[in-house]
């Protein structure tokens, strides 16, 4: 399989026509079959349709032709606030296929963080539905480049468009512009760990860059019968770019489900829509291990591939897949700027539990020092990514950051694009990934990374997850913390504590135990599935009233 892999990625090509645009080929191009199925969606609160790539082509022409309307054109920024519907896919349809910009922004963002990415864009529009109307309505008033807001679900307001009369009135015809392959497609906010969001400004070519990743990471998607759903927010790059447009480019059906995250009901769903394919978030797929530890007791499932990203799975969580669901999770990293990178691809080559992988073909990827130099095998440093020069461009990368030329230019190491995330490579090119780079801290002089020791915790039986975080300490700098969920029927207790160090102290080296240990309801989380380590080492100074030095 070495060889194989070798070959895959000796071979490959890129192959990126001057003109392309996302609209046409993840739907206009299918649209042409009236029967091409593209989508299920359910609501939790049982609502459900079925969509026809026709069906959503049409209603997408309607809205770009309101949109230009109400002033939209090439290259204004259109904001998508909305969970997973159909109106969310029509919408980034209707954008790319008039040259306007998306920006999707997640449901769950409150008034100040919609103003910001709003102001910071000069968005023009705005689409929401009734929770994303709540938040946005108290700063609209701020907002003078918002000339337009459009409703969709009964999101009803004074001086807001309805979705449905918008598009009755407005033609089933349009005419798609023609946009460069390098053209302005998309804004995704990164949030980052320090300062202001940051809007990377991504291009039509991106979602080219994004397929070998994704064919690879679902072994060889598409499959004849391949049925796609993952419960990532199609407000971001893990639910846009890693599951809702890959899965239209190939013509193939996604399921869109709009309710929160319950293990339970996802393995309900993953029945009922014989759900083929999926991306998990790691911490979703702790939750899965742990509250339905088998699945196959009680669910027909039909399960091909699983991907996951944004954090380590861990050696556990890899074992319980392959033995409960009959799936290898092919790992994958990625970020906004630089996408499915590296990964995992268990029937073309080794995929290693606990690996995030190998560079998928078409990327030059590699663990480089501050200075931009190759790491060796078995050093750490920071994974990078190499954007190449002329017609060698990586179609996968950002264009920069919207009007922040400062935060581009110091995203960037020579041609290396930096991620922020530590690894290093084994002698077969896997990559180990060891955390994000300012989660990364030092106990007497030892540096230590969370990751390794919060898999070892999620194997006990009474971890349900966990967070690693330095606290300050007199002597030795910071010393190591776990924060802990615990799974049902189990009670925070010294001798729990006690025997979760021990647990690890016998699994790793020494100074790696974590000699304070706090039980938690729940971690802070991001949006997009993360654990925000850095709201809990904050916490910790706090507590001490102590900083510590990296």
């Amino acid at each position: 399989m070495q060889d194989r892999y070798r070959e895959i990625h000796e071979t490959f090509r890129w192959k990126i026509a001057r003109d392309f645009n996302i609209a046409e080929a993840c739907c206009s191009r299918w649209a042409t079959d009236r029967h091409r199925f593209a989508m299920y969606w359910e609501d939790e609160d049982g609502a459900s349709s079925a969509w026809t790539y026709w069906d959503l082509q049409q209603q997408a022409n309607r809205l770009s032709n309101a949109l230009a309307a109400l002033g939209v054109g090439q290259g204004d920024r259109v904001a998508i606030i909305l969970p997973q519907r159909p109106e969310t896919a029509i919408a980034h349809i209707a954008c790319y296929q008039m040259g306007a910009i998306a920006m999707p922004l997640s449901i769950l963002f409150g008034p100040d963080a919609l103003e910001f990415r709003l102001s910071d864009s000069e968005t023009s529009v705005a689409i929401v539905d009734p929770a994303s109307l709540s938040s946005l309505m108290p700063v609209r008033r701020n907002l003078s480049q918002l000339r337009h807001v459009i409703g969709v679900a009964g999101a009803r307001e004074s001086g807001v468009h309805g979705w449905d009369e918008l598009l009755a009135r407005a033609s089933r015809t349009f005419t798609a512009v023609h946009t460069g392959a390098s053209d302005p497609a998309m804004i995704i906010y990164t949030s980052g760990t320090t300062g202001p969001p940051k809007g990377a400004l991504m291009p039509h070519q991106a979602l080219l860059g994004n397929l070998p990743g994704f064919v690879y990471s679902h072994d060889l998607f598409p499959v004849a019968g391949d049925m796609f759903w993952s419960p990532a927010d199609w407000a971001w790059t893990g639910g846009l770019m890693d599951a809702l447009l890959p899965t239209l480019y190939h013509g193939y059906p996604i399921l869109g489900y709009r309710g929160r995250f319950d293990p339970e009901r996802a393995f309900w769903l993953m029945e009922k829509y014989a759900v083929r394919n999926t991306f998990i978030f790691p911490t979703a797929l702790k939750m899965m291990m742990k509250q339905v530890p088998r699945p196959r007791d009680k669910h027909a499932l039909a399960l091909r591939s699983i991907m996951s990203a944004g954090e380590s799975v861990g050696e556990t969580v890899c074992a319980w897949a392959k033995e409960a669901l009959g799936v290898t999770i092919n790992e994958m990293f990625g970020q906004t700027e630089i996408n499915y990178i590296v990964g995992n691809s268990h029937t073309q080559w080794p995929a290693k539990p606990g690996s995030i992988g190998r560079p998928y073909p078409g990327h030059r990827v590699a663990v480089i020092d501050d200075a931009g130099n190759e790491m060796s095998n078995g050093e750490t440093g920071e994974i990078a990514a190499w954007h190449g020069e002329g017609s060698e461009i990586d179609p996968v990368f950002f264009l920069g950051y919207w009007r922040n030329q400062a935060a581009t230019d110091a995203k960037y190491t020579g041609r290396w694009c930096r991620t922020g995330d530590l690894a290093y490579r084994d002698e077969d090119g896997d990559l180990w990934y060891q955390g994000r780079s300012d989660d990364v801290f030092k106990s007497a002089g030892y540096r230590i990374g969370p990751s390794e020791i919060e898999n070892c915790l999620v194997k006990h039986p009474a971890v349900a997850n966990a967070a690693v975080v330095p606290s300050p300490d007199s002597e030795r700098g910071a010393v190591v913390k776990a924060y802990v969920v615990l799974t049902p029927g189990h009670e925070p207790s010294e001798g729990l504590a006690e025997e979760l160090r021990q647990h690890v102290r016998g699994k790793l080296a020494p100074y790696e135990y974590p000699k304070e240990i706090e039980f938690i309801d729940a971690l802070p989380m991001t949006t997009t599935g993360k654990v925000q380590r850095r709201v809990l080492r904050l916490r910790e100074a706090e507590r001490k009233q102590s900083p510590f030095d990296n």
